[in-house]
């Protein structure tokens, strides 16, 4: 449910909050309550308060996020279904006692959840149910809304649980691991509260995550909410006082059921209900024989229940009338009355019943204890219906039972409208179901004597309170304005809705709405309006290298390209290359070549073709003399160490271009590997892995695949004696030469038996040699690309570019999809000199690797100006519009596109490419990429590992290319553009053709991953091996089958083949699936083969399900599952080091140790670099025991040689000094050797990387605050890597991890996004909810170095197991698309199209923007709700004097459209000024001084951090007990007049946009809106009720068409639509708009319990004390992100001064002065920290 905004807060009406009125006074009835229970244990008490004050803690800590990550089996989570119920019946739209209202509430909600995606369960607790007792039409709702859940929905509802404590809760929760569990954190009263505060620390100390219902919103994508994460104190704290919240609970149960007893006994006079239910059972049973109608069923049961008690109770009381109770004929009357309206319920449809007359009324005090006994009976009803299982009942009606506002309606017609002159029939239908009814429950009565049905009122009672008579609809000082447009006259508005502009109401030239429009000077974006000075843009704004001739600027500069260069290095290490122009395509020239070979030869080419062989024979014969010279090295070396030896060889057979020696030295390695795995089998030291025999084999593939034809009959002899020796003489005789050899073979194989693997040579191949099996690689390489043979999809991608083709490329990381953006970019810089390729990239981090890497990468000599590359980010340009390749990022990117004065640029533009395309679907800045690819002309290339629905991304993509093909013909045809075609861009015609849109999806690893789970065992870490299957159970693979990327190492279909086995033993397909039967005799088993064998496995699983078999499928899953020994988190964390130790010793380093909490990064590298250090100080090094005294000698004679060459008598060459420096530099070597670290107190490879690098790399640092701990780290080979550490420190962490010298590496998702370090592991440290899918993708994608490691680690440490399953089996989100409008990119829009110098270019730019978002793609609905935005927001900017009649901008549109960031504040902060606001507050307190009063800028502070520095607190924390040191954290209320301001402006934007959801409410699904939500039950009916009564009490006056019928059953009309607050709660669903769309800057937020929820006030805060250390224990916030929120401010505040510098013609105005004044101290308090 969103959270309520302002709802009922700011322009409620006086009538809605009386019919809210008496909701809100039972409840503080409830409340009001306190002493209702004693807790007379203090120690009780106490734990009460301090389990409060943790969730207190806890609170401000929670990260606001999206909840729904993953849509395919995502994250399994569970829903309180008591915080449900108070969530929605709190709704303060919702009149208490509309029952439909209230179920379409709740419907709407799990509706929103359902739809993204979410898997969830809801969970009522038994012992909740008696809070309700004091409240029993609450009782009966939640009755209801249970039985409704259970029957009428899919939606899965637990009720056996007692409470959280419940020993089967906790079982359940073992049993599942749901994700988070969303509850409230308060609840209707205290008693309700501290049960929910119970919950909540019990599932927090289950390790399970909270979210709270509070302040949940939600958009068309994604639902947010507030995530407290558990931690390790939470569980601590549980387990310290687990007796004690037992006992509390206990205390707290035994009040409660008291309670409901009482309350049981002062309403049907039973302390318990048990009398009333046998009494309940014996009515309904006699009811359902003759009628089937739930709604008639629970009707007459209810109210015979109630007037046979009542009778009761009144013939026991004494004779003298209570004056507080009805008589029984008053009761009857009221509930003849009611069945009335019960029967209209039945017969009126809704759409009639949403024309209800309000009533503001409220039942007197004696009427209404009679509906609570009516309503406790009714629960009892329901109660016993949804226990029944024996019946077959109807619960459609169920939703519907009653309706209090109608039954209101009928008392006050009776009372106050009803007389000789007006009495209205019922209806003939109503009649007959009327009498029906009350017949039914006079039966029931038995010997209990009632009246007739008629006449209905038999007393004068009145039972309605006299306060006020009737009214038909909610008075409100808001009126929808008169319908009508401003007439504008634009082309491009013209060709955006000029096909549903004829059926829009348009003002008339005359009207006062037309004629007071403001008149603004127009802006031109060029130049001031007044001046004529030239006016700056975002990209003039934004820091570069301005100054050319200063020295120090210049001398920085060539220090910043020497570095990227070398920071290029440490990427690729591939030589620069330098470019040349030439346009002819080298696809073309390969062709050529081609054909050539089919001519005859000349002589010049014959003498050519025997040169270039007498070379190769003579490099031949070098190598042989260096393999000669070099042979007995090597060998040593794999004699010595198997690994490192072969690491020798491989880079020798690198350099090596001769096969002959190739084949040589291979088959020399294979001898020595051999005579290894001879000598361990003699000595009885065979490895687990059989590393040695797996090295010979592997040889053996290499040289039978790579040199067959060289290989001689001895080296043929040589490999078969050696496969006999592993026992695989299957295998032997299919070798050349062996065919023959069977008595030899008999001899040989007695004598070499015991050098036998003791396997199958299939299954060894599979088992053991998984990793290194042969990948199908091309041997043919392709001129276009050096350094590597691409694959066949690489050749299609550079195929494509060479075309000028656009394409969609979905591969995984390191599969090399990016070498097709460099071959983009070189032939760019070949072509031309002024062609350009754009490189998107979605953060700085990689931007800045991309540059680099280009750097490395390009030389080209350019035109004095131009260089090969540049970049552009939101606080750095660097040659940004003079390069021809620019790496930037997509808000930049967006901004050379939609400004005007860039078009000429733009025009340049020849490629862009697009990384991590994904990024289209993420929560921030989605809708930028998405106007970036439906802006640009050229080809692109879209890059990315993780899209789930590539077709779709393609299919719309290419619907915007075929717009541009269409338009760009129609530009063609213009002479214009031939002209300006003819004069510039040659190249076009080149590129005419490329329109197409390809789709290349390539899904194979070159390396496999396998997974492992880490546990504490015995005081030592058990690593588990992770089977991918283990991931799955039977109802996934039945449903969604194996996940595409779920692939299995050959080791791992080996293992699932034995499970298998070991399962089924008769299963049929045993034999043919056997590695020995299927492989039937291969010496080579290739990676493509064993995929084969891999699916088929699969496949054969599939059909034991299928088959009937799912016991055993599921056995076979269960047995595949690791069982890890559970470990809490404080033992993780303390042996982390430990871990890493032990992962050094298995050689799986170098890795990436993943976390989610910047703390965390840095502190558990900190611990690992502590163990070391500990460790070296535990170790005795030889001479540590005289540094001391070694150090005092060292500074003793470096004094005395100080002295001697002050002294000028002494002679430097004397024997005395030169025996002192000899001596001092005895002591200097003895010294650095005690501090050298020793190299198991390290993780550092002092080989990688020599010292003049690694200070180079370190001096960088040397001015970064946290320097000398970076270093501390790094020389222990450790690091660090997140978003708040600074770009030199990341890139230092980068350079060296990637280099090889460190080896660990905590980092955050920073990581995850393209970032080149690939790594040998993986580690998962923590579960957060920033885990899921496709971050788990990203991340593990990092391990396995393609080159270096043949297969990839992923550990999984301290990450529960169904938090792994779901990672592994769950699929990434699918790109769905974002709103993709704002009035502040409606007016950049308008800028482009009006200012540019091309107008019908930039008009489609500006058309294909506002017509192909991704979200109105084939649903032209949608479209039509976009124009309707779009013509609102221009409306509003018109009136506003933005933007003039005529479309074009004017007045301060340029200051708005600088801060498109921010909106709407960026719209507000120029209602400010226009206002004067600014003027009255910025006033010097002295005459002639230059500055303001401290006074001033503080309260300029407040009014801009209620702008720019929204970030709102949970409202929970507000009445906390939480001490503040330093700051204040709750922001202050804005000024008053800034406040009145504010109220006017949102006002005029719910008034316009009011009329948007009117005329847009047309559009909406009305099937669909007349049924339930998620049960789809239908309420629609064309029939209307005939009854004269009926159409009395449903006549309401106020408009009710444009909201959801159901909310009108409330009292609800399209007045609530002028409520901005409310919007989310009232509006027609089907429409696709959400209060989010709208650009109203609330004052003060509400949640949805309407409690409000302050703005942080870190900005006012920071400015003060100037201090992060106090945002991070005040403010909640980390100091890293900290820091970067208060930089965004101080961005925003640096724009705001320099546009105010600009348009303003007064050079001393105060404003202008006051907000540089304030941006200055500003940075300086920032960059003191």
């Amino acid at each position: 449910m969103a959270s309520g905004g302002e709802r009922g807060k700011e322009g409620s009406s006086d009538m809605f909050s009386l019919g809210k009125e008496t909701e809100q006074v039972k409840l503080a009835n409830i409340s009001s309550q306190q002493s209702f229970y004693d807790i007379q244990n203090p120690a009780l008490q106490k734990c009460m308060e301090e389990i409060t004050d943790l969730i207190m803690e806890e609170i401000p800590k929670a990260e606001y996020v999206s909840l729904l990550n993953d849509y395919v089996e995502s994250e399994f989570f569970l829903f309180d279904g008591d915080s449900l119920f108070i969530t929605c019946v709190r709704e303060l739209t919702l009149q208490r006692g509309q029952n439909l209202h209230f179920f379409y509430l709740v419907e709407r909600f799990l509706l929103d959840l359902t739809s993204k995606g979410a898997k969830y369960v809801i969970v009522f607790f038994k012992d909740a149910e008696h809070i309700y007792y004091r409240n029993p039409d609450l009782l009966s709702l939640r009755t209801a809304l249970i039985t409704h859940l259970r029957n009428n929905t899919q939606t899965p509802v637990y009720t056996e649980f007692s409470n959280c404590l419940d020993s089967s809760w906790q079982d359940f929760l073992e049993e599942n691991y749901p994700y988070f569990l969303i509850i409230a954190d308060e609840g209707l009263d205290q008693l309700q509260t501290n049960f929910l505060h119970i919950c909540i620390i019990h599932t927090l100390s289950k390790r399970i995550n909270i979210v709270l219902t509070s302040g949940q919103e939600s958009d068309a994508v994604r639902t947010y909410g507030y995530h407290i994460h558990n931690v390790y104190r939470q569980w601590q704290f549980f387990q310290q006082r687990k007796a004690k919240i037992i006992n509390l609970y206990q205390t707290l149960l035994t009040y409660m059921k008291r309670s409901s007893s009482e309350a049981s006994l002062s309403l049907s006079g039973y302390p318990s209900l048990e009398t009333l239910v046998t009494k309940v059972d014996a009515k309904i049973t006699s009811l359902l024989m003759e009628i089937e109608d739930l709604r008639y069923i629970v009707c007459i049961a209810t109210c015979s229940l109630i007037l046979e008690e009542y009778n009761k109770k009144t013939q026991a009381v004494s004779v003298k009338k209570s004056k507080c109770a009805l008589t029984p004929q008053e009761a009857e009357d009221l509930i003849r009355m009611y069945c009335l309206s019960v029967v209209f319920l039945h017969h009126m449809p809704l759409s009639q019943r949403a024309q209800i007359r309000l009533i503001k009324n409220k039942w007197n005090e004696e009427t209404f204890t009679f509906i609570e006994q009516h309503k406790l009976c009714e629960s009892v009803v329901l109660k016993n219906v949804a226990t029944q299982t024996s019946w077959k009942t109807d619960f459609s009606s169920l939703p519907d039972l009653s309706d209090n506002l109608l039954w209101k309606n009928i008392a006050f017609y009776y009372e106050a409208e009803k007389h000789s002159g007006f009495d209205l029939d019922i209806g003939t239908k109503i009649k007959r179901d009327y009498e029906l009814l009350w017949e039914h429950i006079t039966t029931l009565l038995g010997t209990f004597s009632t009246g007739s049905s008629f006449p209905l009122r038999t007393t004068t009672k009145h039972f309605l309170e006299n306060k006020c008579l009737t009214s038909k609809g909610k008075e409100s000082k808001k009126t929808f304005p008169n319908p009508g447009l401003i007439p504008i006259t634009n082309t491009l508005v013209d060709a955006f809705t000029g096909d549903i502009l004829t059926d829009l109401p348009f003002l008339k030239s005359d009207d006062p709405v037309v004629v007071s429009l403001k008149k603004q000077k127009e802006f031109d974006e060029l130049l001031h309006w007044h001046s004529r000075r030239l006016l700056s843009d975002d990209y003039d704004r934004t820091k570069g290298d301005f100054v050319a001739k200063d020295p120090w600027a210049l001398r920085n500069r060539q220090k910043l390209q020497t570095y990227q260069r070398f920071y290029g290095q440490s990427l690729e290490g591939i030589q620069s290359k330098t470019i040349v122009t030439h346009p002819d395509n080298p696809k073309k020239a390969c062709i050529d070549v081609k054909k050539s070979k089919k001519m005859h030869k000349t002589k010049a080419e014959m003498i050519i073709e025997e040169n270039q062989k007498r070379r190769q024979a003579e490099e031949s014969k070098k190598e042989e003399r260096r393999w000669a010279i070099l042979s007995v090295t090597i060998e040593e070396k794999i004699r010595e160490n198997m690994n490192s030896g072969m690491k020798c060889l491989q880079e020798f057979l690198k350099n090596c271009q001769s096969a002959s020696v190739k084949c040589t030295a291979e088959m020399a390695a294979l001898n020595v590997c051999f005579g290894m795995w001879r000598e361990c089998c003699d000595k009885g030291k065979i490895s687990t892995n059989l590393d040695e025999a797996v090295e010979v084999m592997r040889l053996i593939h290499s040289v039978l695949i790579n040199y067959d034809d060289l290989l001689k009959e001895t080296d043929f002899q040589q490999i078969g004696k050696y496969l006999r020796a592993f026992g695989f003489d299957n295998l032997a005789v299919n070798l050349k030469y062996l065919k023959d050899l069977e008595d030899e073979t008999k001899k040989l194989k007695r004598k070499l038996s015991k050098y036998a693997v003791g396997i199958g040579s299939s299954r060894f191949q599979l088992q053991y040699m998984g990793h290194v099996l042969i990948r199908e690689e091309r041997k043919d390489p392709d001129p276009r690309v050096q350094h590597f043979i691409p694959d066949t999809w690489q050749r299609e991608l550079l195929d494509i570019v060479d075309n000028n083709e656009s394409a969609v490329i979905v591969a995984p990381t390191s599969s090399g999809k990016t070498y097709a953006s460099y071959y983009c970019m070189e032939k760019v810089l070949r072509d031309s000199d002024d062609g350009v390729v754009v490189y998107v990239a979605p953060t700085k981090a990689l931007v800045n690797q991309v540059w680099a890497t280009i750097d490395n990468r390009f030389k080209k000599a350019l035109p004095s100006g131009m260089t090969v590359c540049g970049v552009f980010t939101r606080d750095y340009r660097h040659d940004a519009l003079n390069s021809q390749i620019l790496v930037t990022v997509p808000q930049c990117f967006e901004i050379l596109l939609l400004s005007p004065r860039r078009q000429k640029w733009a025009k340049k533009i020849r490629y862009v490419i697009f990384d991590e395309v994904h990024c289209l679907g993420g929560e921030i800045g989605a809708e930028v990429w998405e106007h970036l690819l439906v802006m640009i002309r050229c080809p692109f290339l879209a890059l990315s590992a993780t899209i789930s629905n590539p077709k779709h991304l393609t299919e719309w993509l290419q619907s915007v290319k075929r717009y541009w093909q269409h338009t760009e013909a129609k530009l063609a045809q213009s002479s214009m553009a031939v002209k300006k075609l003819a004069k510039g861009k040659k190249s076009i015609g080149k590129q005419k053709e490329s329109y197409k849109v390809k789709l290349v999806v390539y899904g194979e690893r070159y390396n496999d991953l396998e997974k492992y789970v880490c546990s504490l065992k015995d005081d030592d870490f058990a690593i588990d091996h992770y089977h991918p299957c283990a991931a799955l159970t039977v109802d996934h693979i039945e449903k969604y089958s194996f996940p595409l990327d779920l692939s299995l190492s050959p080791r791992e279909s080996i293992l699932l083949y034995d499970t298998m086995v070991e399962v089924r033993e008769n299963w049929p397909r045993k034999h043919g699936l056997d590695p020995e039967e299927f492989f039937k005799d291969k010496i080579i088993i290739t990676k493509t083969e064993a995929r084969q064998y891999e699916k088929q496995l699969k496949e054969e699983l599939e059909m034991w399900i299928k088959r009937g078999f799912k016991n055993e499928a599921k056995k076979v899953l269960q047995l595949l599952k690791p069982q890890p020994t559970c470990s809490d988190e404080k033992e993780m964390r303390t042996n982390f080091p430990r871990f890493v130790e032990k992962l050094h010793q298995m050689n799986k380093l170098p890795a990436l140790f993943f976390m989610f909490k910047i703390n965390a990064v840095e502190n558990w590298a900190k611990e690992v670099c502590k163990a070391l250090e500990e460790k070296q100080e535990n170790k005795h090094i030889p001479g540590s025991e005289k540094e001391q005294l070694l150090t005092k000698k060292r500074k003793k004679i470096e004094k005395s040689l100080a002295n001697q060459r002050d002294d000028k008598k002494v002679s430097r060459e004397d024997d005395k000094t030169i025996t002192k420096i000899a001596e001092l530099e005895n002591i200097m070597d003895r010294l650095e050797k005690i501090a050298e670290i020793p190299s198991d107190c390290t993780y550092a490879n002092d080989q990688a990387v020599d010292k003049e690098v690694l200070c180079k790399i370190f001096d960088r640092t040397r001015f970064m605050k946290n320097h000398k701990e970076l270093q501390k780290l790094a020389l222990r080979g450790i690091g660090y890597h997140h978003a708040s550490l600074g770009v030199k420190g990341r890139q230092m962490v980068e350079m060296l991890f990637r280099m090889g010298f460190m080896q660990v590496v905590t980092a955050t998702g920073t990581l995850a996004l393209g970032i080149n370090m690939p790594c040998k592991s993986a580690i998962f440290l923590q579960n957060s909810v920033y885990l899921d899918a496709l971050n788990y993708r990203q991340m593990s994608g990092r391990a396995g170095r393609r080159g270096q490691d043949l297969l990839g680690n992923v550990f999984f440490y301290d990450i529960p197991l169904p938090k792994i399953q779901k990672l592994m089996k769950s699929n990434v989100p699918e790109l769905r698309g974002q709103f993709p409008l704002n009035i502040s990119l409606i007016l950049r829009v308008i800028l482009l199209a009006s200012k540019a110098d091309d107008k019908e270019d930039a008009q489609a730019k500006a058309l294909s923007l506002l017509k192909h978002s991704l979200l109105s793609f084939k649903q032209p609905r949608t479209l039509a709700m976009l124009k309707l935005y779009f013509l609102f927001s221009l409306q509003f900017l018109v009136k506003e004097g933005y933007v003039d009649r005529d479309g074009n901008t004017t007045g301060f549109s340029g200051l708005v459209t600088h801060l498109h960031y921010h909106e709407p504040s960026n719209i507000v902060l120029v209602e400010f000024l226009v206002k004067g606001l600014f003027h009255q507050l910025c006033q010097r307190s002295k005459k002639g001084s230059r500055l303001f009063s401290e006074n001033v800028m503080e309260k300029l502070v407040l009014v801009l951090a209620h702008l720019f520095g929204r970030k709102h607190i949970p409202a929970a924390i507000v009445n906390s007990k939480r001490k503040f040191y330093q700051s204040k954290v709750f922001l202050e209320d804005l000024p008053e007049d800034f406040a009145a301001a504010l109220h006017e402006y949102n006002c005029k934007i719910e008034e316009n946009f009011g009329q948007f959801l009117r005329i847009v409410s047309t559009m909406a699904d009305m099937k669909q809106e007349y049924q339930l939500p998620l049960s789809e039950l239908d309420f629609s009916s064309t029939e209307q009720l005939e009854s004269q009564l009926a159409s009395h009490l449903m006549s309401c006056s106020e408009e009710r068409t444009a909201v959801s019928p159901f909310v009108c059953l409330s009292g609800n009309t399209d007045l609530d639509l002028l409520n901005a607050g409310s919007v989310n709660s009232v509006i027609l669903r089907t429409i696709g708009i959400t209060a989010a769309n709208l650009p109203v800057l609330r004052s003060k937020m509400y949640d949805n319990q309407g409690r409000i929820m302050p703005l942080n006030a870190y900005v006012l805060d920071f400015y003060k004390h100037g201090s992060l250390e106090a945002m991070a224990q005040d403010n909640s916030l980390h100091k890293g992100d900290a820091y970067y929120l208060l930089r965004d401010f101080a961005l925003a505040l640096k724009a705001i001064s320099v546009s105010l510098r600009e348009l303003c013609d007064n050079e001393d105005d105060n404003v202008v002065q006051a907000f540089e004044q304030l941006s200055q101290q500003y940075w300086e308090k920032l960059n003191k920290t």
